[in-house]
């Protein structure tokens, strides 16, 4: 529990000077309630004078005597006054409760406004450090988990919102008003105040029984919650294979159960909130009937209004402090999958000291490479050196290792052992920005953002002007289909570029690598998902891209491939065949069978 308050305290302390605005109001707050028993009593007093009080006296007793000596003279002078028959004093007298109200009320507004401040701000802190902490993490953790729970994770951080905005008031406020009732009870009374709060220990059995419970609960319903975030990411992004294969009602009883596991989580975790409240306070008013019956007998003075005043106002926030208690063991239980994650180590950390990368010019050399997949080898002992300006084709099998070659030169993963020089500099050696700010990447998956044309290209190179990104467009033949949109360059791109044609989507990416203008360029099977129509307007602006470049080329189709400087043929994650298309023709291998089928390479050779 303790380390848990210590990162609530990390994530407010840049904003501690409102958050300890926030404890003073509150502390005034808790004071003011009880203010408010203690001038409702004085003004009965006032009003109702009586000469002799022995429970007000022994009260007043407690006080130092200077306070005491005003309290009693202030009560006989407002008394004397309202007995002439002063409408004035009466006024004056009733008017402090309402004032003692207000005040109350401006302080727990402060209180509340401040902490929700704060809270809002750490949140926003906390979940932009949490998203950047996601996007810096390597692929191979992006890989083992689910979008949708991910999404989930970032969303459970508003769970904090609740805790620090809210409860903190209720933690800083209800502890001040507890304990000074109790003091002012035990001032007037120590025995009448044993006798009232008889039921208070009893009440600690059920908060320990409980906590238990709504922590267990808590935990269940956060990750119902991410199953839950996980199936409708799954089925949104994959509509059309639910809809092509009629799996409308399988997702939907999938969703369904998830549904009805995440409402019996929360309503176990309801049930154990709410069940001590009315222990509580069946305890508190069995407390208070013990002393009412001890007072029975005696007769009503402003002392003992004060003491029972208190005594029923005492539990009220006992209840608020044990339902607060529970709601902190579900925020725990929500926010431990927040700081797992946080706490997540990224693999592919910058060294201490980077060293400079300048790719232009120098080459890549794939220094004895192997490279290991959860235990698993993928690539074995690849040695390969690129020339600066040369163009490269992988080709093989589906799972023989290109793509996973073409990843460790991008340093989405880190070779198991061996190195990967890029100018003689170990990437390793080199800044994770350094490195990929010199290699530019067309992948067969075309990524396009839910944005405007332009954005989606000048997500090559921020800062781009618009006769940059236009020149970039019109290099990979996109300028003139974007021009007959109705909006041109600012017509909306859809998610994942669902307003445009397959072929469109890809010069767009290729307008973005070209902007970027990498001296290193990585087509990962960049036509392989297009009709030949396209493929051919693709080609040109995929040859005026790799124009002057070191170009590693994973292959789809021979045709792509057969003017390229050198063709290296993987099989079971080792190199087999290099050499020149003729070259490799006129070995006789792998290669030379596939031209002869004439069938694409992943098919052929899968």
């Amino acid at each position: 529990m303790i380390e848990f308050w210590l990162k609530l305290w990390q994530l407010t302390r840049p904003y501690k000077g409102r958050f300890v605005l926030g404890l003073i109001f509150g502390v005034l707050s808790g004071l003011t309630d009880t203010l408010v028993l203690v001038t409702l009593a004085f003004v009965f007093g006032v009003v109702f004078f009586r000469s002799h009080d022995s429970n007000l006296e022994l009260l007043l007793s407690k006080l130092p005597p200077w306070l005491a000596s005003f309290f009693v003279h202030a009560q006989q002078w407002l008394a004397g006054r309202l007995h002439s028959g002063s409408n004035v004093t009466l006024l004056l007298v009733v008017s402090l409760v309402p004032l003692v109200m207000l005040a109350r009320g401006v302080c727990g507004y402060v209180t509340s406004y401040t902490m929700g401040w704060v809270a809002m701000r750490a949140l926003c802190d906390l979940r932009a450090r949490l998203f950047e902490h996601l996007l810096n993490l390597p692929a191979s953790f992006l890989t083992r988990n689910s979008t949708g729970e991910l999404m989930s994770r970032v969303g459970d951080v508003s769970v904090l919102n609740g805790m620090i905005g809210t409860s903190m008031v209720t933690i800083i406020q209800q502890p001040v008003s507890i304990v000074t009732k109790v003091v002012l009870s035990c001032m007037i009374s120590l025995k009448w105040t044993l006798i009232a709060l008889v039921g208070l220990p009893l009440c600690i059995i059920p908060v320990a029984v409980y906590n238990r419970r709504v922590r267990r609960a808590g935990a269940g319903v956060q990750t119902e919650a991410a199953n839950l975030s996980r199936v409708m990411h799954e089925a949104l992004t994959g509509n059309r294979i639910v809809k092509g294969y009629n799996l409308e009602q399988t997702v939907m009883a999938q969703f369904n159960g998830n549904q009805a596991r995440y409402f019996s989580h929360y309503m176990r975790a309801i049930r154990s909130l709410e069940a001590p409240g009315p222990i509580i306070e069946t305890l508190g008013a069995a407390g208070v009937a013990a002393l009412l019956f001890y007072l029975g007998r005696e007769t009503t003075a402003v002392g003992s209004f004060i003491f029972i005043g208190a005594m029923v106002s005492l539990y009220p926030p006992i209840k608020s402090l044990v339902r607060l208690q529970g709601e902190l063991q579900r925020t725990r239980a929500a926010t431990a999958r927040v700081f797992e994650l946080l706490a997540t180590q990224n693999t592919l950390a910058d060294p201490p000291h980077p060293v400079p990368l300048r790719a232009a010019g120098g080459d890549i050399h794939f220094d004895n490479v192997s490279f290991a997949y959860d235990h698993k080898p993928v690539l074995r002992d690849i040695e390969l050196r690129v020339k600066p300006g040369e163009k490269v084709a992988l080709v093989g099998r589906s799972g023989s290792g290109k793509t996973t070659l073409a990843n460790l030169l991008l340093r989405f993963y880190d070779p198991t052992s061996g190195a990967i020089r890029v100018a003689g500099v170990d990437l390793r050696d080199a800044a994770v920005r350094d490195v990929r700010r010199q290699m530019a990447v067309v992948t067969q998956e075309i990524i396009l953002f839910d944005d405007t044309i332009r954005n989606n290209i000048a997500f090559g190179r921020p800062g781009a002007t618009d006769a940059e990104i236009q020149e970039a467009a019109r290099h990979s033949f996109a300028h003139e289909f974007i021009m007959e949109k109705p909006q041109g360059y600012e017509s909306i791109a859809g998610e994942k570029g669902v307003h445009l044609s397959v072929g469109q989507r890809q010069r767009l990416t290729i307008a973005r690598a070209l902007l970027h203008n990498a001296p290193i360029l990585v087509l990962d099977e960049a036509t392989s998902a297009l009709d030949n129509e396209s493929e051919r307007a693709v080609q040109a602006a995929l040859e005026e891209l790799m124009s002057g470049r070191t170009t590693i080329c994973i292959a789809h189709r021979i045709s792509t491939i057969q003017n390229f400087d050198r063709i290296v043929v993987l099989d079971a994650g080792r190199i087999v065949e290099t050499g020149t298309h003729a070259q490799l023709l006129a070995l006789g291998g792998i290669y030379q069978k596939l031209h002869a089928l004439g069938s694409t390479l992943d098919a052929t050779l899968g």
